[in-house]
Formats: structure tokens, C-alpha cells, sequence
């Protein structure tokens, strides 16, 4: 397949997105009669030109963004879910065995809870239902789930109820989901109640780490949680932006790059 016969295939694949929210390469490899690899190549160049999002199985027309609404976690976890599995394992370096633990909610920590198959005891505190959810089903863990107000859209626990249970807990290493970072603003969401449970899980835990894909760097959200000097360490994926390892290492914080 020619340049030219390229860029009009790649077209079409926007195109389809104009008309409904997800393509699939099954569909799109029969549609155009190119192999499955060359759709997929196909699909990674158009999400590095910022144009879709990569999902299991195919691509999702690239949303309006805006950072100040709540998405839900169900979409949510189809953006970028290759890096967020490689950010989950990583993670799990961090963990030895008969560790104390606290999950945030989010996708990402998701992914941590479902990398800790070589454990076989470990404490777990989580605010997310669909986490303790995933811990359950290793049938080994001592899990605490925060009680309180249910978030629909993240399945997590926030408000009063799970703010006064939190006070109960020291000394954990904290997995802080992020929804949007930058050195000058630090981390903060969308969501109010989140944000004061994430302050109180800071405050209560020996060590901080944030785990978060690159699409997060340099964007702010309406709820501020934390400087980006009160994080021990961060695991992102290797699109990191330019300069942003050197800044992150001078405020002290340790970078993993997956």
C-alpha cells in the first residue's frame, strides 16, 4: 500500500469516527481489506498525532476534553490502557510482602490491584468498590473498604463517612490515582469530595506515590489535593513531556518511567 493510499485509509478511519464513537480493527481490516497489523499501525499513528484514542480492539473518537467534568470510569478505562498496565506492574515493585497498602480509586490503581498475584498477604485499604471488588478475588488479603457516599461515575467512597474511617489508618504506602498534574498547580479532579479524601490519604501515609499515564502532565482540574512536592514518587509512561523529569527531580520526587 502506497503513501498516498495510506493517508486516504487513515482518513476514512476519521471519518468513521465522525459518525460513531468507536471503530473496531476487525471491522476495519474487513471494511478495507488490509491486514490487522497495518490497521493497528494505522491506529497508533493517528493517536500520536492526537487525533483518536486507542482502546482494546480498536480506537474511540478523541473526546472534547474538559477537565472539570467528572468522565466515568468506565470510559475512562479504555484511554491509554496499555500504559496503565505497564504503570500497574510497576507498581508493584514497590510492594513487599505483608505490606501495608492503601488504592485510591481510578483505573490506574486498578491495574495495581490486579498485578499482585505473587503475594500472599498483604493489608489493603481502598475508597473504590470495583478494587476491593478485584482484591476479593484473590481470596488471601485483609481488605478494608471505606464506607460513604457512593460516586457513581469512579465507584468510589467519599464524604464524611469515609473521611472519619480514613483517620483510623497510618503508616500505609498510598497508590494516588491523578486526574490531571502540573509542577505549578500540583495534583487535583474534578470532584470536591475526592479531592478532601485524597488530602487526608496524603496526610496519613508514609509514602505518596502518584500513577498516572503522560496524558495527565500539564493540565489542571477545578479541585486542588496536593503540591507536587508532597509526592514521593511518580510511575508514568515514557511520553512524559520534555523537561518535566529534571523539574519533578529537583522538588525531590523519584520518577519511574515505564
Amino acid at each position: 500500500m502506497n503513501s498516498s493510499s495510506a493517508k486516504e485509509r487513515r482518513a476514512l478511519i476519521l471519518r468513521l469516527l465522525e459518525q460513531k464513537e468507536e471503530v473496531l480493527v476487525t471491522q476495519l481490516s474487513k471494511d478495507t481489506g488490509i491486514s490487522e497489523v497495518t490497521i493497528r499501525k494505522d491506529l497508533t499513528i493517528l493517536q500520536n498525532r492526537n487525533l483518536l484514542v486507542r482502546t482494546r480492539g480498536g480506537a474511540m473518537r478523541k473526546p472534547v476534553e474538559n477537565l472539570n467534568e467528572d468522565t466515568a470510569i468506565a470510559k475512562k478505562r479504555m484511554f491509554n490502557f496499555k500504559e496503565k498496565e505497564r504503570i500497574g506492574e510497576e507498581a508493584v515493585r514497590l510492594i513487599n510482602e505483608g505490606d501495608h497498602i492503601m488504592l485510591d480509586s481510578g483505573t490506574t490503581t486498578l491495574e495495581v490491584a490486579r498485578h499482585l498475584d505473587r503475594f500472599q498477604n498483604l493489608h489493603i485499604i481502598t475508597n473504590a468498590m470495583n478494587i476491593a471488588t478485584e482484591l476479593a478475588n484473590y481470596k488471601r488479603f485483609d481488605i478494608v473498604l471505606l464506607g460513604g457516599h457512593v460516586r457513581v461515575n469512579s465507584h468510589s467512597m467519599v464524604g464524611p463517612i469515609a473521611l472519619s474511617a480514613l483517620k483510623n489508618f497510618r503508616g500505609y504506602k498510598l497508590f494516588l490515582g491523578v486526574d490531571s498534574f502540573s509542577i505549578e498547580n500540583g495534583v487535583s479532579t474534578p470532584d470536591l469530595e475526592e479531592a478532601l479524601l485524597n488530602q487526608v490519604m496524603i496526610q496519613q501515609a508514609d509514602k505518596v506515590i502518584a500513577v498516572f499515564d503522560s496524558s495527565k502532565f500539564n493540565k489542571r482540574s477545578f479541585s486542588y489535593i496536593a503540591e507536587a512536592s508532597q509526592l514521593d514518587c511518580i510511575i508514568t509512561d515514557r511520553a512524559i513531556p520534555a523537561g518535566m523529569m529534571s523539574k519533578l527531580k529537583a522538588l525531590g520526587v523519584e520518577v519511574r518511567l515505564v
